[in-house]
């Protein structure tokens, strides 16, 4: 039965027009079980009803004429119980509806299985006999696997524009709705432009070559090359986006490092392969590494080794990387590609570009970072989706909510064009005021704080808005090496951040790595990777690595005051306790250092993340041996939701919005204020309008974010009131659904003038 259930599902999926798909579904179907007729109805909730979409066995003149109602028939009670109806004579049946279209009068044994996707039905699916008898166990089950199976893939076929729950023929028609995950907020109105490849790494067809050395100044050359190529891009996009952004090249710079790829690339050829085949060996190692981890950034590192690779790759064989003829773009291009990256962004005309679309992605790729920091509009993760399709269309693009369409009509088209108009003045509005304090109406103070260190090698500035970092993630430069970071390197870069605004706060957490975001010359095997061996875990296990970098940080702070040092995945008191003896054995290692060089080296301040649910009820315990708190809340959700927010399957569960996330950081809030306890909060939600104001009200003072939503966050603060967003978090508590949270706080939110950056979606 496998077997052949693999066969069927195979042949869904390798049609392209899915009508025709399901005829030969049900064609295989019914000799597969040999059954007298096999039946598959799509529902239509514009119009309330089933349509016949493919039979073998009833009247192939009833396909898509014959309609039957949600709350009719057997075919609409299977949609209304959600689950599988087994009769032996279903004429007799009280919910039996006779239509004669379809000619089903000598049948009499009935078995329906509903077609059931994320709590949709989308169908029913349905085998009749003539005899009269009840279906054995196993063909209603096989009957179920298969109706699971097709829900994918009707989902899928939607997704391609193969296919749309209506009565017409979609399939001949465009798409005229996509959905993907917003990468950076914004509205664009423009022609898809569908960036094509030249070469990929992983079509490549390895081959040996005894000319060793020959193949080595073919790579050698070939990184030169690339090495120049990436420095015109960064030259290209310098003073067009933030330090921060711009030192994403410099990942590509460390790549093409001889000490990178370049030495195990050359051992490859040492060992019989020719360049190409040595660069694809290696990096799709790396490749496999980084998509591996569970943790969503560094997931995405395998995109930039991908795309750098594609470039030496291309130079290897002579080829012409110029991917785009700008005389012939059109003035507002949406550019489109299988997996944007960093270096196409660089290369686009900026004068044309206004709004991206990626088909495969996440919202933390560099692309999205780069997106953000340019302001362009980008959706990422359109799953399923073939790029020829989006070539040359008119496409409206909601960077707010993820949200596409495709070949509008005028009065949709107009009714954009109006929404950008009125971002526009509300960005200017957002600007005006960027230098005024970030203050309510009722005269709160809040403090907001960026985090930093997505970046390869970390930023030299950051926004001049912003009180300080409330969170430097110092775990990229270990994964970017083939071996630990010295503590000379470290205090070079750590030295480089510190100076750079010595009056401002500069939060720096310890290496975070671990599980789900393992070393690449470290190597960790877990089979759950976020309960796993990680973070502080990790480091006191080794405490070798962790002194090396916290004599690293006080090294890099002497003569300086702005040093706070953080301690990621706490669980225990033990764990602090431990960390801070290791910590003051540092201290007073670099202290008789700095003596000795006329320095003054300041004990820095020392805090912890609360993103483990123990450590809320642990916080008086902790109150007494740290200087500050700062919640992890995107870790935090995760496991009090026990949601890993990275699984598609899930995801739609994983949401800060939900009371019992919303209870969790009021308390800690609380907590933190009886206490005493300077507290901060990092994650996304702070980036929020409707977060921010929840958060305000729960008491957090501080707020970290991405750079990019300072701006916007300080608009929000200045235009609410502390004393109205108390009333509204009351409200919200008792609420049961994120969903009513979230549509009261956007109630909120226009009432005070701030609808422009909520999107409904489009």
């Amino acid at each position: 039965m496998l077997t052949k259930l693999k066969r069927i599902v195979k042949e869904v999926n390798q049609n392209p027009v899915l009508d025709d798909a399901l005829s030969g579904v049900a064609k295989s179907l019914k000799e597969a079980i040999k059954v007298d007729s096999v039946s598959i109805y799509l529902a239509n909730y514009e119009k309330q009803h089933f349509t016949l979409r493919a039979t073998e066995g009833l009247a192939k003149s009833a396909i898509g004429k014959v309609s039957i109602g949600f709350s009719e028939g057997l075919i609409g009670l299977i949609g209304q119980r959600e689950e599988p109806i087994n009769i032996s004579n279903a004429q007799t049946h009280p919910r039996f509806k006779h239509y004669p279209e379809v000619q089903e009068e000598q049948y009499h044994a009935f078995l329906g299985a509903p077609i059931i996707h994320q709590r949709k039905v989308l169908g029913v699916l349905t085998l009749q006999q003539q005899r009269k008898r009840l279906f054995s166990q196993d063909e209603e089950a096989f009957l179920v696997t298969l109706a699971m199976q097709l829900a994918v893939e009707i989902v899928n076929a939607e997704a391609r524009g193969r296919f749309s729950l209506s009565d017409d023929h979609p399939e001949q028609n465009d798409i005229k709705s996509l959905k993907g995950v917003p990468g950076s907020s914004g509205l664009a109105a423009g022609v898809g432009v569908v960036q094509n490849l030249l070469v990929n790494l992983r079509n490549h067809v390895a081959k040996r070559s005894p000319d060793r050395e020959i193949q080595i100044q073919n790579y050698r050359a070939a990184v030169m090359e690339t090495r120049a190529q990436v420095e015109v891009l960064s030259q290209r996009i310098q003073g067009q986006v933030p330090d921060d952004v711009q030192a994403i090249f410099t990942l590509y710079h460390h790549l093409l490092d001889a000490n990178s790829l370049g030495r195990e690339v050359e051992q490859k050829i040492t060992a019989g392969w020719d360049a190409p085949t040595s660069l694809k060996m290696v990096v799709e190692t790396y490749i496999a590494q980084f998509q591996a981890m569970s943790d969503a950034y560094m997931r995405e590192r395998a995109v930039d080794v991908e795309d750098l690779s594609n470039r030496i790759l291309a130079n290897l064989l002579n080829l012409d990387t110029s991917r785009l003829t700008r005389a012939e773009l059109p003035d507002k291009c949406i550019l489109v590609a299988e997996e944007l990256t960093a270096t196409m962004l660089a290369e686009f005309p900026k004068g044309k570009l206004c709004g991206l679309i990626s088909i495969r992605g996440s919202s933390n790729s560099h692309a999205a970072i780069m997106a953000r920091a340019l302001g362009v509009p980008a959706v990422m993760g359109v799953t399923g989706v073939p790029l020829s399709l989006l070539n040359d269309k008119e496409i409206l693009l909601d960077g707010y909510t993820g949200a596409i369409i495709v070949s509008p009509n005028q009065t949709i088209d107009r009714e954009f064009q109006q929404l950008i108009h009125e971002e526009q003045l509300l960005s200017e509005k957002i600007l005006a005021q960027d230098d005024l304090p970030t203050l309510t109406k009722d005269n709160c103070q809040l403090h907001l704080f960026v985090n930093a260190g997505l970046s390869a090698e970390i930023e030299n500035t950051y926004s001049n808005y912003a009180d300080g970092v409330g969170l430097f993630r110092t775990e990229i430069p270990f994964m970017m090496r083939q071996r630990f970071p010295t503590e000379k390197e470290q205090v070079e870069l750590y030295r480089a951040m510190l100076s750079a605004e010595p009056d401002k706060p500069f939060t720096m957490r310890t290496l975070d790595v671990g599980g789900d975001k393992p070393l690449p010359y470290f190597p960790i095997t877990e089979e759950n990777p976020f309960l796993g061996w990680r973070g502080i875990r990790l480091t006191l296990d080794h405490p070798e690595i962790f002194l090396v970098q916290i004599r690293a940080m006080l090294r890099a702070s002497i003569g300086l005051r702005n040093l706070q040092i953080m301690l990621p995945m706490i669980t225990s008191v033990s764990e602090v306790l431990e960390a801070k003896r290791l910590i003051s054995q540092a201290f007073f290692e670099v202290k008789e250092e700095a003596k000795e060089k006329d320095g003054e080296l300041y004990h820095p301040q020392i805090g912890v993340m609360l993103e483990v649910p123990a450590v809320m009820y642990q916080l008086p315990q902790l109150a007494k041996i740290v200087d500050f708190f700062s919640v992890g809340s995107n870790d935090l959700t995760q496991y009090l939701l026990a949601v890993d927010r990275n699984n598609a399957r899930v995801s739609d569960l994983y949401d800060s919005y939900h009371p019992a996330v919303l209870a969790a950081l009021y308390h800690i809030a609380q907590q933190a204020n009886v206490l005493d306890v300077p507290i901060t909060l990092c994650g996304e939600l702070a980036g929020e309008p409707g977060g921010t104001i929840l958060l305000m009200a729960m008491g957090y003072r501080k707020l970290s974010m991405n750079s990019h939503s300072l701006l916007k966050i300080k608009w929000v603060v200045r235009s609410a009131s502390l004393n109205e967003a108390k009333v509204l978090l009351d409200e919200v508590l008792a609420m049961n659904e994120p969903k009513e949270v979230r549509e009261r706080v956007n109630l909120y939110l226009e009432s005070v003038g701030l609808g422009g950056l909520i999107r409904a979606g489009i």
